[in-house]
């Protein structure tokens, strides 16, 4: 976004401000008045000075030399009071924890001395970026009847805004605004400051600068009357005010107003059609609000609009039918316009090449389609362009590279196809950021092409770039962000690479067949190498990365020298090195990693026992599936309260599920213990993990009976879920999103699951020991999407209450000791696509559904149920059900004779052999072992041959 024109009276301020700096730094010939002198000490004692930034300020001093102070040159009073602190670090989320202690040490708290009042002469006062979160704004303020000028903003003030500030007949510049920064940092909801009405604001009558960004506005529904009203106003910002409702009048008496800004709102209305009245008007900014419909045919008289930003609204137009009313009168002066993320549609028309002084475009994320204009090549001054996330298609333009000011390029996300010849580039010299990942575009320039710019972001993820690395990469020494993923590329990655560029902050090679050793990566914070074929053992990496994603590659060898060589802390967050042939114990020198909360060693060849350590991280997701670990799970586990995921499934752990899970974990969200050696009954204290989606213990030697207390797992019971804890642990980095994942056995198949994990809910217990009846009190469990209780021990009837599970769309409760009938409330399972109730002791007619009788007969046998799908007919009195005639019932009699034969004789061969398996343990146990014996020697196989 372009930044916004400042008006001449905003930019005399800033010059009377460094002209405070002269007076700040002694230069001045006058000496401070004693009273005055004695009011700003007051001042003094009662702020909070943290960096001493006030150390002048002393008894006996000339306050005219004091920093911070200016005195005026001929009379000596004070008239300037300067007490900003520094600008807090412009990146709220990337910038280090050392600029942010800095600037908290700089700035001023406590309490502000009504002694200021002695200063009768003050002109301007400045308080912006301080502290003063435990004060609201002193209501003797509004006494200070000389003020000019009144800066506030980001000084952090609660409470209501006093009225009497409406006082200050001679004020010409407010700003209370910028709060709102520290509201977004902190994730709040709630405003700091507010103000239940802006009648005092009409009292201002020489206001030409108003900011209350970050205000509460909500209760305040005078604003616009009041605002729109101010008979000097040059600049109006009311940006994150929570403002609601329409706007559709009020602009009529502002024609001198330059600058509007209601950006970050809940503004819902059409953009008003008297818009036309703002003949001055030089920057509208209403991004971020709820305003539909089309633009107003207003906008071509704003023929001093410079800058437009419309985006984050749901305007739904053709983009030729905005750039043609623009057009009328907006082609001298237009220097930035911006509506990405609304409902914009048509094609772009050579139309666009008119704006001569366009500097600022983006038109990103809407469904715009076509070719990109080679009139595109006629916008000289263009240094912004962004079109991604549209329907573009065509090719790369060649005009493209007549942009000889372009700074940034961003095309990503679109439908673009073709070559790219390196001509293209030749003539954008002064390119920075180049953005155009997801596209299906080719580039191979000649191996000794050297260009012409100097980037800090290269994004050309899907682009052709192999099979060779690419060369031209070399001459980037200012590369701060690289991604060339799935570009083909199947070479060697040198140790140039690494070296290349001193500011790596992200670095994504995933998906593509590179190969070589990489023994060090000089990258800050992200490297995502997942799915290409390095070897040797796990590189060294600095101590700031924070996500590192490997896996799906074959590095080998001990976690100890990655994980323990290091004594300083790490910044680590998201660890991925599964699907690789790691070996040896997982070392119990995590201390150092307390950042972490992302940890997956899954797939790979790992042994020993879950270490204590690991207790000092911060884990959200623990993955150490398919492994060959041991051991109970340590009692240290029970610390890492914040796991959502846990996942130890297909490894040798034993013991019994440990029933501290359900008071310490409350958290989880995911628990997949399967294939392992647990043993017991399932703890009924599990029953506490109100959280829990997805519980799996199958493949294991659990006994006992099904907890009735199942039906407390509240997550399990609500049908449509709109947000859980999932939604909020995606980890963002550079615009990109990683979401929590889990691998989760659904319909009989394993996949994993990621951005739509929270929607999923499963129960699997099958192959264990479990006994007794399926508790009806599982019916409580509506949201449930799958469940299977197969291969156990249950007996007695199917409880009719499973029929509630209305959702669910899987449903195996195949080869145990159930009898009785289907219960005739399974008609309700609409969405079943997965029913499996075969080797049981089930009699009586197959409910009629159109769900169950899509199913075929594999799925019903060999029990003794009768009606569609399965072939026998049920008999009523002795009358068949179709009603056909004795001859025939005798015929088809005679045949089900047939079939009984045959059906007795496959269930006492079938309970000859599978029944040992039910009753006799180290049977089943050495059964379920070759199993997974012949499954591992199959997985090892296919992947060596993958490799």
């Amino acid at each position: 976004m372009a930044s916004v024109t400042i008006p001449l009276f905003s930019f005399l301020l800033f010059i009377a401000a460094v002209a405070c700096v002269s007076f700040c730094d002694g230069n001045s010939n006058v000496v401070c008045i004693e009273s005055e002198r004695e009011a700003l000490l007051k001042l003094k004692n009662d702020l909070i000075d943290p960096s001493n930034r006030l150390s002048s300020w002393v008894e006996g001093g000339d306050c005219c030399k004091w920093v911070g102070v200016a005195c005026h040159n001929l009379t000596a009073h004070v008239h300037q009071l300067h007490l900003a602190a520094p600008f807090p670090p412009t990146d709220d989320y990337f910038a280090p924890v050392a600029e942010w202690e800095a600037y908290e040490q700089s700035t001023l708290g406590g309490t502000i001395n009504p002694s200021l009042l002695q200063l009768k002469h003050l002109t301007s006062l400045d308080l912006r970026s301080n502290n003063f979160s435990s004060i609201q704004i002193p209501d003797f303020f509004g006494l200070l009847g000389s003020l000019t000028y009144l800066n506030l903003s980001q000084a952090q003030f609660k409470g209501t805004i006093p009225h009497n500030i409406g006082n200050l007949s001679k004020l010409q510049y407010l700003d209370l605004g910028g709060i709102s920064f520290w509201r977004r940092k902190s994730g709040r909801d709630q405003w700091d400051m507010e103000a239940k009405s802006l009648e005092w604001v009409s009292g201002l009558s020489s206001l030409q600068y108003l900011d209350l960004g970050g205000v509460d506005l909500n209760k305040a529904t005078d604003w616009l009357q009041v605002t729109f009203n101010l008979p000097s106003l040059l600049e109006l910002h009311l940006s994150d005010c929570n403002l609601k409702g329409p706007t559709q009048y009020y602009l009529v008496n502002m024609s001198f107003l330059e600058v509007v800004d209601l950006s970050y709102n809940f503004l819902n209305s059409s953009i008003p059609n008297s818009l036309y009245s703002l003949k001055h008007l030089k920057s509208l900014d209403l991004s971020y609000n709820e305003f539909h419909g089309r633009l107003p045919t207003s906008l071509e008289h704003l023929c001093n609009l410079k800058e437009m930003d419309l985006s984050y609204n749901q305007i739904d137009q053709n983009i030729s039918e905005i750039l043609q009313s623009l057009s009328n009168c907006s082609l001298d002066c237009l220097e930035s316009l911006n509506m990405e993320y609304n409902h914009l549609s048509g094609h772009l028309t050579d139309q666009l090449g008119q704006f001569k002084s366009l500097v600022h475009l983006s038109l990103a994320l809407n469904r715009i389609s076509g070719p990109i204009p080679l009139s595109i090549g006629e916008l000289s001054s263009l240094k912004f362009f962004d079109v991604s996330r549209n329907q573009l298609n065509g090719t790369f333009p060649p005009s493209l590279g007549q942009l000889a000011n372009l700074e940034t390029l961003s095309i990503e996300q679109n439908l673009l196809e073709g070559v790219v010849s390196e001509t293209y580039f030749s003539n954008l010299t002064k390119l920075t950021q180049l953005m155009a990942s997801g596209n299906t575009l080719r580039f191979q320039p000649n191996s000794s092409w050297v260009p012409s710019f100097q980037c800090e972001i290269i994004e050309l993820g899907q682009w052709h770039l192999g099979p060779k690395f690419p060369g031209w990469l070399k001459v980037q020494r200012n590369l701060s962000f690289l991604d060339i993923s799935h570009a083909g590329i199947s070479d060697v990655v040198l140790a140039w690479f690494w070296n290349l560029s001193s500011k790596f902050e992200y670095v994504d090679l995933s998906s593509n067949d590179m190969i070589g050793v990489i023994s060090y990566m000089n990258v800050r914070t992200v490297v995502d190498l997942s799915s290409n074929r390095f070897t040797g053992p796990l590189p060294r990496v600095l101590p700031t990365l924070e996500y590192l994603i490997l896996s799906n590659n074959s590095f080998s060898g001990s976690l100890v020298e990655f994980v323990c060589n290091s004594s300083e802390s790490r910044n680590m967050r998201f660890l991925d090195i599964s699907t690789n042939v790691l070996f040896g114990e997982i070392p119990d020198c995590w201390n150092q990693w307390q950042e972490l909360m992302i940890l997956n060693l899954g797939n790979n060849n790992l042994t020993g026992e879950i270490p204590s350590s690991l207790a000092y991280t911060n884990l959200v997701e623990l993955n150490l599936q398919n492994n060959s670990m041991f051991g109970e799970l340590p009692s240290t586990l029970r610390n890492c309260s914040r796991l959502v995921i846990l996942d130890l499934s297909e490894n040798n752990f034993n013991g019994s599920v440990p029933a501290w899970m359900g008071h310490k974990l409350s958290n989880l969200v995911v628990l997949r213990l399967r294939s392992n050696n647990f043993d017991g009954h399932v703890p009924h204290k599990i029953c506490a993990l109100q959280s829990l989606q997805n519980l799996d213990l199958a493949h294991n030697n659990i006994s006992g009976a099904i907890p009735k207390c199942f039906s407390n797992f509240s997550a399990m019971t609500i049908k449509y879920k709109t947000s859980n804890y999932l939604d909020r642990e995606g980890f963002g980095f550079y615009g990109k999103l990683v979401y929590l994942s889990a691998l989760l056995v659904l319909k009989g198949r394993e996949d994993e699951y990621s951005s739509t994990l929270r929607l999923v809910t499963s129960l699997d217990l099958s192959a264990n020991s479990l006994i007794g009846e399926i508790p009806k009190e599982l019916g409580a469990l509506t949201g449930l999407r799958s469940l299977n209780l197969s291969w156990n021990l249950l007996t007695g009837n199917i409880s009719d209450k499973i029929g509630n599970m209305e959702l669910v769309e899987s449903l195996d409760l195949s080869v145990n000791l159930l009898h009785g009938g289907i219960p005739t409330s399974f008609s309700n399972l609409n969405f079943l696509n997965h029913f499996n109730v075969s080797y049981n002791n089930l009699t009586g007619q197959i409910p009629t559904s159109t769900q169950l009788q899509s199913f075929d007969n594999f799925s019903y046998m060999p029990n003794h149920l009768c009606g569609p799908p399965v072939s026998k007919t049920c008999i009523t009195k002795g009358v068949p059900t179709d009603g056909g005639d004795s001859e025939e019932s005798n015929g088809r009699s005679k045949v089900n004779g047939f079939y009984v034969s045959i059906v007795v004789g496959f269930v006492m061969g079938f309970y000859g052999v599978v029944a040992p398996l039910f009753f006799i343990r180290s049977w089943r146990h050495a059964y379920y072992q070759k199993l997974d014996y012949i499954g591992r020697k199959l997985y090892v196989f296919w992947a060596t041959m993958g490799r």
